[in-house]
């Protein structure tokens, strides 16, 4: 990134922060029309300004409110839903460079076009980091939650797992918890324990149907991009594509069908999270998406200091829910389950992993052409897992460290011990005794599953 980019980019988020600050102090219509010229060098620059701002309101650039951002603001808190396209692209930026030269391939293949406006797009993200000019972004989406969060709605801020260490030394997930709370979340909720639901549901899928040498099972995971890659790329494979959902819609569904008018947002490092949410057939689980990067933003431009907040603990989950945030950890918790539940179980549990977009395409050319003998597959769009996703705040080494020393920290190790989805199951199953054994009686069907067409 050369000194104009960072300079783009730091100006980008402090515009934001602008609108965190002024939408707190309900200033944000009477005051958002200061914003473009204390950041424009010139009036070249204004226009381009104000897409930036309709970007950072989760809006459309370049479309309406050109000259009156006040309308802007109205529009932008009356949005009950972010509107697709999520990711956005800035034209006044790129009528700077030469669209012959554009370093996106996704964005001006000579032979296949404008990739991110059709159906091949897999939400990788990669095209953020790979422009010069910083001249794509994803719309931001917490303005339009700041209402909730400040007429006491019932916000519940799904977390995770890799949010551990993402926020500086000692910011545990108890204070992340009083953190949240003081800027109008009810609650955290730790997606890693429907990591340990979806764990099971995956164990007694894959413990029924691989039965010989010749089978094997796909899983979805927590992660869009392989999905997308998968069902896109790679229709032949989709019938050995588990049913499951991935934990951030199955802690949505769950979440709203024990609390119907609960606000649901998903904070995680992932920019395909946005759109996951948007699919049809899994809308209305998870309302808005937010990324670790702009959950700091908003910590940075409220004054919040996260390690002066009390700790606020609870244990949620176990080894291996927590476990998912990095590559292999979905196989781990699998294999741990599957042996719990079948521990005469003749044939081996062999799994493979890939991470990043390049691996998981050569291991599904792989898996297609009979090259690899694994019988559970796992995908991870970006490389590491999820602590390596485009939007983190520290490195993938970093977020890996940080992860595993919080899943090692768990008391209990292995999903089917995790007394919450017991819990959980006497809600729904109005159960007096259950053994958290019985794994069959986790088919919560339209909590936990989503049918991919299998042509």
């Amino acid at each position: 990134m050369d000194r104009d980019e960072q300079q783009f980019h730091h100006k980008r988020k402090e515009i934001f922060k602008s609108l965190v600050r002024l939408a707190f102090n309900n200033q944000l219509k009477e005051k958002i029309n200061n914003i473009p010229p204390y950041f424009a060098k010139n009036k070249t620059e204004l226009a381009l300004i104000k897409d930036e701002i309709l970007t950072a309101l989760g809006l459309d650039p370049g479309k309406r409110f050109d000259t009156e951002l006040a309308r802007a603001v109205d529009a932008a808190l009356n949005l009950k839903e972010i509107k697709e396209p999520l990711i956005t692209i800035n034209r006044r930026i790129c009528k700077e460079c030469e669209e012959a030269s554009c370093p996106v391939r996704c964005l001006h293949h000579p032979a296949e076009g404008l990739m991110i406006e059709d159906n091949r797009c897999i939400a990788c993200g990669k095209c953020l980091s790979l422009c010069p000019r910083g001249a794509i972004s994803d719309k931001i989406q917490f303005i339009p939650l700041v209402k909730y969060l400040q007429n006491e709605s019932p916000v519940y801020a799904h977390v995770a797992p890799a949010i551990v260490g993402q926020f500086g030394p000692g910011v545990s997930i108890g204070r992340l918890r009083s953190a949240l709370k003081s800027i109008g979340f009810t609650d955290l909720v730790e997606v890693a324990l429907f990591a340990d639901i979806l764990t099971l549901r995956e164990a007694d899928e894959y413990n029924k149907l691989v039965r010989t040498e010749d089978d094997f099972l796909i899983t979805s995971c927590c992660c869009p991009v392989w999905i997308n890659l998968l069902t896109r790329h790679y229709p032949e494979l989709s019938q050995q594509l588990t049913k499951t959902v991935s934990p951030m819609i199955a802690s949505g569904r769950l979440l709203k069908a024990i609390f119907p008018e609960a606000i649901t947002v998903f904070i995680g490092p992932c920019l395909a999270k946005k759109g996951e949410a948007k699919v049809p057939e899994l809308k209305g689980a998870i309302d808005y998406v937010m990324t670790f990067d702009e959950l700091n933003q908003v910590f940075t431009a409220l004054n919040i200091n996260l390690s002066q907040y009390q700790e606020d603990n609870k244990e949620q989950s176990s080894f291996g829910g927590r476990i998912y945030g990095k590559t292999g950890g979905v196989s781990e918790a699998v294999r741990i389950t599957v042996e719990r539940i079948n521990p005469r179980r003749e044939l081996d549990f062999k799994a493979v992993q890939a991470d990043g977009v390049r691996e998981c395409k050569e291991l599904l050319d792989n898996l297609r052409d009979n090259k690899t003998s694994a019988n559970f597959i796992e995908g991870m769009g970006c490389e590491g897992g999820c602590v390596g996703g485009p939007r983190t705040n520290i490195t993938v080494d970093e977020g890996t460290r940080h992860l595993i020393n919080y899943s090692m920290e768990a008391t209990v190790q292995n999903p089917i011990d995790n007394m919450n989805i017991t819990h959980i199951l006497k809600y729904f199953s109005s159960i007096d005794q259950l053994k958290s054994q019985k794994i069959d009686q986790l088919s919560f069907d339209r909590i936990l599953l989503w049918e991919y067409e299998r042509d």
